[in-house]
């Protein structure tokens, strides 16, 4: 991992993955399946929409579908109380 994925992690990124569903130019009743993956900001997802928008402008493939899940990689600690101690000599 580089420091700029951990920075952006930091400022509240966390990696989103899509799964794009399309329909090939030339034969429209084909789908056609295309994995995303890139850190970006949940619920948002800017640069999701902003691939999105490239995708609907630029590419012939008209959308189908789009799956999305997240996950956050840096949480906080989990704390676990411990209530007895036992000392072995």
């Amino acid at each position: 991992m580089s420091s700029q994925q951990f920075e952006k992690m930091l400022q509240g990124y966390s990696l989103a993955t899509a799964e794009i569903i399309y329909r090939l130019p030339d034969h429209r009743l084909i789908l056609q399946s295309y994995i995303w993956q890139d850190y970006d900001l949940f619920p948002d997802l800017p640069n999701l929409h902003k691939f999105l928008h490239f995708w609907q402008t630029k590419l012939d493939g008209p959308l189908h579908s789009v799956r999305v899940a997240h996950q956050n990689l840096i949480k906080p600690s989990e704390v676990r109380l411990v209530t007895k101690e036992f000392l072995l000599n």
